[in-house]
Order: structure tokens, then sequence, then C-alpha cells
């Protein structure tokens, strides 16, 4: 029988595939891809307050993922709001400020509080990013459509089914399997995508569940490696995969496309570490040498939470009072580490060869 797009797909198979998925090509790309992800990690560890990576990827990944969705905001918007989270901001930039909350969330869940990746934690992923107490759809009437608006596919429906499929997901994440987990995670995405659990949100919560899923199976330490750049540079290869697959079992393309695509990403994301850990011990010499009495590893760190700053974002750290602080930014932006912006009354102070290294095409 052939598959109906405009009807529910409720028949979604279960994973694992029941077709041969490790071919010579898969294996082959598997390889390099695992390659590309080790070093990463090894690389993550470069700058030792690993936070500072953390925060400052997590929020360009917001950026791009929620830009799939045609959320957009700019540089600009977003880092001010991440310095001062009380400025007035559009909507779209508050979205993307909660999707970086969302995967800070599913982050300390895995690691701090040694949770699993399950419906619950999914049900919180998307609650956050929707800024709403949304759980699993309840009603009929999804349908997926095309800039014509064209039907080209329809989810499963009815909350129990999409409850089963879930947990049928959540059995094949945990399971023992001689799958390598790096082709395993491109399964799981696909997975996740067609069942469509959410009136929302769905697209944005797949792929916090990528990083998600490659640090729970070790992968990876940090939520480093983010594969909507990719996605935007490869956007219709990325929607043909999923229905193919879908459409006629067609899954070599979209797992070689999924290793690939982490292939090409770690590899950039590791250049960005260094170029990163470069500035860092490059602005700590240079603030040492030409303003030792304002010196101190707490402030270098400050100036790498994110490229924009406020005179609060030292106090908050604890490094100096309010008027000092201000003292501080300026003697920094005289000696060219920073660079200040007036926006109404507030002043943010720049770090351009960092927001550069993080918006880098």
């Amino acid at each position: 029988m052939s598959f109906d797009k405009t009807c529910p797909y409720n028949d979604l198979p279960d994973l694992p595939p029941q077709v041969f998925i490790e071919t010579t090509a898969v294996l082959k790309m598997a390889i390099r891809a695992n390659k590309a992800m080790a070093e990463l990690r090894i690389s993550g560890h470069l700058v030792p307050n690993q936070t500072v990576l953390i925060q400052a990827l997590g929020l360009s990944e917001a950026k791009m993922s929620s830009e799939i969705e045609n959320i957009v905001t700019t540089n600009d918007e977003l880092y001010r709001a991440f310095a001062d989270e009380n400025m007035a901001m559009d909507a779209q930039t508050k979205e993307v400020l909660l999707y970086k909350d969302a995967l800070w969330h599913g982050y300390d869940a895995l690691v701090t509080k040694k949770r699993q990746l399950t419906t619950p934690l999914f049900i919180e992923l998307v609650q956050i990013l929707k800024n709403s107490t949304q759980g699993v759809r309840k009603f009929p009437g999804t349908k997926l459509v095309n800039s014509f608006n064209e039907v080209m596919y329809t989810p499963p429906e009815g909350e129990e089914i999409i409850r089963k499929k879930l947990f049928s997901l959540e059995k094949f994440i945990h399971m023992e399997s001689s799958l390598d987990p790096l082709i395993q995670m491109a399964l799981v995405h696909y997975q996740f995508e067609a069942i469509h659990p959410f009136p929302d949100g769905n697209g944005r919560a797949g792929r916090i569940l990528n990083i998600l899923f490659l640090i729970e199976k070790g992968l990876l330490d940090l939520p480093i490696l983010y594969l909507s750049r990719y996605i935007i540079s490869n956007k219709t290869a990325y929607y043909n995969g999923l229905r193919n697959i879908t459409e006629s079992h067609a899954w070599e393309p979209w797992i070689l496309y999924i290793l690939e695509g982490l292939e090409q990403t770690a590899i950039a994301t590791r250049k960005q570490i260094v170029q990163i850990h470069q500035l860092i011990q490059e602005t700590a010499i240079k603030v040492r040498a030409k303003l030792p009495r304002i010196y101190s590893k707490d402030l270098i760190e400050v100036l790498f939470r994110s490229p924009y700053c406020k005179i609060k974002s030292l106090e908050e750290a604890g490094i100096v009072k309010r008027q000092t602080a201000s003292g501080y930014l300026h003697q920094l932006e005289d000696i060219g580490v920073l660079r200040s912006l007036k926006s109404g009354r507030d002043t943010y102070y720049i770090n351009d060869v960092f927001l550069k290294i993080l918006t880098v095409d």
C-alpha cells in the first residue's frame, strides 16, 4: 500500500529500520565523523572555564536553530538581550533566548541531575521553548505544508498513539545496540521529527535532542556541536531526506547527510574553539601587560561569556562595584579590547573579534 501524505501516518514503523543501513558508504562516513567528533571533544577542554564555550556557542546555536523555523533576530538584538534580559525586545529575540534556556535545561538534566532522554524531558524542553504548558498533541488536524500550502506530511494522530511511539523511541535510544551511536542519532532525529509529538516547537526540540543524545552517549562532554548552520546551508537536502525515508524508506542518503553534517560541523566548531582559546590568551596577555591593576582571570572570563557586556556584567560576577566597573570597561576600550555602543540610556561594550569568530559563515 503506497504512502498517503494526506492521512495520519499512524503506521510509522518503530526503530530500528527493517532494512539494511550499515552500507559500506555509511560505515566509511561514520569513521570520518567519529574522528572529527573525537578531536572536537578534546578541543573542548582547551578553554579552562567551559561555561564560556557553552554560553557563547549555545547562544549562536539558538539563533541558527530558530532561523530554520523563520524566527529571525539580529546578532545585535540577541547579544544585547543576553547581556540585559530585562531590556525590551521583540518576539523573535525572546524566542531565541527561550531556545537557549531549553538547551541549558536539557544539559543540566542529563549532566547534573543524571536524568535520561525520555518523554517527560522532551515535554519540558518544548514547554520552555514555547513558554507554555503544552504537552503531547491531543487533537487531530496537524498537517505539514510547503510554501504553496500543499500538504507534504501528516504525522501520527491521537495522544495514545503518539505516546506509544515516543515510548518506543525511548527504548531505542537506551537499548544496547551494535549500531554506531552517530548512525543511531540520525535514526532518532528522523523518528522524532516523523512523530512530530507537539503542536509546535518540534524542529527546535529535535535539534536540542541531537546534542543531548551525543552527550548521553558519551561522545561529547559539553553541548558544543550543533547542526543548525549545516542544515540552513543544506536545507533542501534536509527536508528531502526526511521525506524520502517516509515515502520510500531511503535511509542511506539521510544517514550520509547527517554524518557528513556531523563531520563538517565538528571540524568547523573545533576551529572556532581554537580561535576562541587563542583570543582569550591574547586578551589576557594584553590586559595583564597594559592594565595590570585591573587584570584578573575572572575579568577575562566575563569578557568571553558573550560578545556584549555591560557594567552590570562585572557587578554580577562579583568583580567590582558599579562605578569601578565603568572605569574598567572604559580602560578596556582604550586599549582596543572592547568597543562601546550607546543604545538609548544603555551602553554596551562589544568584543568585536570574539563576535566575528562566533558569527562566521
